[in-house]
């Protein structure tokens, strides 16, 4: 197993036959996953359904009017290259990703539990939830050094 995001390889000298190959290889994660992790659809969604409550505002060029933003590079991974602004002050990660551009969105700031901040990744598949993983960090930005908390769910 090897992270090698579709968005490098289709650059790559063979990107040409792993995209004409698709049907005849066995590939864990599908090429159409290209298209989920670009975040520029934070942009296009907040433009398609403005003030939707799930959304945070986002745009390709500039930040939200409010004042606390996020900078997120459009293929970024695990926290890399993101910059936060808020009143608190500016915090920045470091990384290589960047050249590609950048959305910036509303902050929603993660909860600070005695020094730790948690995110919880859910899988939802036909309106049945289908799973839950929990990362957390000293940083308010999960990097891809966070911790993976275990979790039971237990019946009433």
């Amino acid at each position: 197993f090897k992270l090698y995001p579709w968005e490098w390889m289709v650059h790559e000298q063979f990107g040409s036959h792993a995209v004409a190959d698709y049907g005849i290889v066995a590939w864990i994660e599908p090429i159409w996953k290209m298209l989920w992790s670009n975040k520029g659809l934070l942009a296009i969604l907040w433009e398609l359904f403005p003030n939707h409550p799930n959304l945070l505002p986002a745009r390709l060029h500039e930040p939200p009017d409010q004042g606390a933003y996020v900078r997120k590079p459009l293929l970024s991974r695990e926290g890399a290259n993101i910059t936060l602004v808020s009143p608190k002050g500016t915090t920045t990660t470091t990384g290589d990703y960047g050249e590609e551009g950048f959305v910036y969105q509303g902050l929603a700031p993660i909860p600070d539990f005695a020094g730790n901040h948690p995110v919880i990744g859910s899988w939802v598949i036909d309106g049945e939830a289908a799973g839950i993983g929990i990362r957390e960090s000293t940083l308010p930005v999960t990097t891809n050094t966070s911790r993976f908390v275990p979790h039971l769910f237990l019946p009433r």
